[in-house]
Order: structure tokens, then sequence, then C-alpha cells
């Protein structure tokens, strides 16, 4: 697995961690302009510490869904280009506009993930990456009505949450049953476990079909 240009393993006092550069956004340490990337707070940043091969590229254009208070969001737009990140919440949206501040390539857009419409006049089309990390039932329908912004060799990377599809469901069938209506618009190309940094969470490499 090849980390993307701008992604690097630096010593953080001892420890060896994933890092972009950029200013400290959630009090992450930063050495030499270098801030520790923290996998127990973003599902990306657990995936390259399990090896997955997300596809992620530096200045590739990125659509953000779910993206909270904007943790991996920061780290994605040190090393991309524009990120488009949606939010449905108000409270962590704040957030996500003071990383925007921050970060003239993120472009913050309270809107629902799950109505890509109310949002299509705004966020560009044919673009090469959708992130997505969204708590609700439909992870799948999600990705797919997103599926219309994203160029026919990009990738999808999302992190499914079995918690939010089904609570009482065992994860192995729920992320059964996810990756099945993920194959109506998209190729899966790998999956993986993010545990020990996240429980219960499958993270999908996929590309359009």
């Amino acid at each position: 697995m090849t980390l993307p240009e701008g992604v690097q393993y630096r010593d953080f006092g001892g420890e060896m961690a994933l890092s972009t550069q950029g200013s400290a956004v959630y009090g992450e340490p930063v050495i030499d302009g270098w801030r520790q990337w923290n996998p127990h707070r973003s599902k990306l940043g657990a995936m390259f510490e399990k090896g997955v091969d997300t596809g992620i590229a530096g200045d590739d254009t990125v659509l953000y869904l779910g993206a909270a208070n904007g943790t991996t969001v920061s780290h994605v737009a040190d090393f991309a280009g524009p990120v488009y990140a949606i939010e449905f919440s108000p409270r962590p949206a704040k957030d996500l506009v003071d990383v925007a501040e921050t970060r003239s390539n993120v472009f913050p857009l309270l809107k629902d993930a799950r109505k890509p419409d109310t949002y299509s006049h705004i966020v560009e089309a044919n673009l090469d990456t959708i992130i997505q990390d969204v708590a609700t039932r439909g992870q799948a329908q999600v990705a797919n009505e997103n599926r219309k912004f994203l160029k026919n060799n990009g990738q999808l990377i999302l992190a499914v949450k079995a918690r939010s599809e089904d609570v009482t469901g065992d994860p192995e069938t729920v992320f059964a049953s996810v990756k099945r209506e993920l194959e109506e618009e998209y190729e899966i190309l790998s999956t993986q476990r993010l545990e020990p940094y996240h429980s219960d969470h499958l993270a999908v490499i996929a590309t359009p079909k």
C-alpha cells in the first residue's frame, strides 16, 4: 500500500505515526509542520494504518459525505485538491466552518447526504473521490445516489458502520447486505474491517460500474 503524496509516517516523540502538513485542528501534536493523524478519530486514517489501498492521490477532487467536525476533512485537505464537505448537523458544521477558515480548499455545506440534489448545483461533476462516513441507515443508498458526482474511473472510499444500519444485527450480515446494494452502482475492489481502531466498521473501496 502506497500512501498518497503528502501523507507520511513521521517521528512524534519516538512513535512513528501518520501525518500531514498543516495547522492543528483537534489538539493533535505538530512537529516541524507535520501534524499527527489519529486513526482512532478518523476512519480514513484507520484505513491507511490497516494497509488499505484507497486509491486516493494528492490533488484529488473530493466529495466528503459526513464531514462532522472536520477532523478527517482537515487531513484530506492538507494533501488533496478541492474538498466539498457535506454535514447535516448544525453543531459539528460550526467546527467544520472553522476548519474551512484555515484551509481554503475546503467548502463546507450544511446539507443532507441523502439528498444530493440539494447540493448538485454547487458540487462539481467528475470528481476523483467520494469519501463517505455517514452514520445512518441506508449507507449504500447514500453512496449510490451520490455516484453521479464521481468520474467513471474514480473511487468510493466508504466506511460502513454496522450499528447505524442495524443496532442489533450481526455486523457481517449487515456488511453483506450493504455490499449487495452497493453493487447496483459500483464494482467493489476491496474490503477491510477497521478493528482495533473502530469497532463494527468495514472499509469498502469501490469504483463506478
